[in-house]
């Protein structure tokens, strides 16, 4: 059982009762007579034909409280996308598949990147910007919920504990971050969110006198690389997300500059969670864990300069130095908690994973260096509908027409 401690200064929502998971849908069904509930569902055609991804739809069928479901398809065909539609027909609610390899998006799309408003690269951030575009144009759901499709514990649990801040009328919270304990195959995951990102916080803390505050709200979320979230629809509008691997700590940045911190908060979704696992990718800065550190590196080290930090190479050197320290130390906290835990843990894998995330944090300290006018993050949607008035009923349009072409042959 967890905890009630709000440890600092984002609101924990904690799973203190085991609440049977009827009397939360009960819940959410009356919630959504006042604010209709969304999800978003990011996926690679390949995930149809996982092991993870049948078993999420199968619990999804079953939910009562959903006014709309939108799945983004990546890297699929027309029989592939064909195939989709067949794949997520069993869903009962309302739902649309984003085909966004088919050619009227790519039209679309291609409009897009003359005016220098598209993403600039494919990708999970890509994916995710057209699904919210496609929300706010369909206007069916008040509350959203986004969650990964390679979650090979899922349970609808998840789904009803990540929407109900949003979607709870007597909450004011804007957007929700899920946590979870990476836990599984009896060995503690989350090596990028535990190795990385919380010593590197914590090194930029010692290193960095200013901007505490922004620091202190990263390192206030339990699990800040949880592809898991929830959202009100008006965040959408001038939300700009990273189109790379820094998405999520890109989302959290976004959301500390648009919003107070009381509107904000953090909910514990799942006692188990485990997943598609990325390689470590020692000799490969362009795949794995190995590139999402150097973007995630990269991510903070934009938005920390956007507040007035000034960073050269004498800086990185510090910080590297202070982040090699503090994480090491951690590998020893991590090997103690997993011991107790009768968890199996491999000191020398962790170390390693430790002495590859330094060399990558200088690494994205010289190219942040070399190219300070890099600018990863897509359009607001709120800039795109300027350039665009009629923006959201072509995509829309073209989202509709492309289902009544195909779903016809199925």
């Amino acid at each position: 059982m967890a905890d009630f401690y709000q440890n600092g200064i984002i609101t924990t929502l904690h799973n203190l009762t085991d609440r049977h998971l009827a009397d939360l849908e009960n819940d959410l069904v009356e919630f959504s007579k006042q604010r209709p509930i969304g999800l978003l569902l990011p996926s690679l055609f390949s995930e149809l034909e996982g092991e993870a991804l049948p078993n999420i739809i199968e619990n999804i069928k079953h939910v009562p409280y959903l006014s709309e479901i939108v799945i983004g398809l990546d890297r699929a065909d027309k029989d592939q996308y064909i195939h989709a539609l067949k794949f997520f027909s069993t869903l009962p609610q309302h739902h649309r598949v984003l085909w966004n390899d088919g050619p009227r998006l790519k039209a679309l799309d291609a409009q897009l990147q003359e005016m220098g408003l598209a993403p600039k690269e494919m990708g999970k951030g890509r994916n995710v910007w057209y699904c919210m575009g496609y929300i706010l144009a369909s206007g069916k759901a008040e509350s959203i919920a986004l969650h990964d499709c390679d979650i090979v514990t899922y349970n609808s649990e998840l789904l009803a504990r990540l929407v109900y801040p949003v979607a709870n009328p007597s909450f004011n919270y804007e957007f929700c971050k899920g946590y979870y304990a990476r836990i599984a195959s009896g060995k503690l995951n989350g090596r990028v969110s535990r190795l990385l990102v919380t010593p590197l916080l914590r090194a930029l803390k010692s290193v960095i006198k200013d901007n505490t505050e922004y620091l202190n709200y990263m390192d206030s979320f339990r699990y800040p690389l949880a592809g898991e979230f929830s959202f009100r629809r008006d965040v959408l509008n001038d939300i700009r997300i990273p189109s790379d691997w820094g998405l999520e700590i890109g989302v959290l940045s976004e959301m500390h500059r648009n919003y107070a911190n009381n509107r904000l908060c953090q909910v514990d979704i799942a006692k188990v969670y485990d997943h598609k696992h990325q390689d470590l990718s020692l000799s490969d800065q362009q795949a794995g864990l190995s590139k999402m550190s150097i973007d995630i590196s990269k991510a903070l080290f934009r938005k920390l300069a956007t507040k007035g930090t000034v960073f050269n190479e004498e800086t990185f050197r510090t910080i590297k130095a202070s982040y090699f320290r503090i994480a090491l130390d951690f590998v020893e906290t991590y090997r103690n908690d997993a011991i107790m835990n009768g968890l199996n843990f491999d000191i020398h894998q962790e170390e390693e994973a430790v002495e590859m995330f330094a060399k990558n944090i200088m690494d994205a300290g010289k190219r942040f260096l070399d190219n300070p006018m890099e600018t990863p993050f897509i359009p607001s949607w709120s800039r795109v509908q300027s350039a665009i008035p009629d923006i959201f009923q072509r995509l829309y349009q073209a989202v509709e027409e492309d289902h009544a072409e195909f779903a016809s042959q199925l």
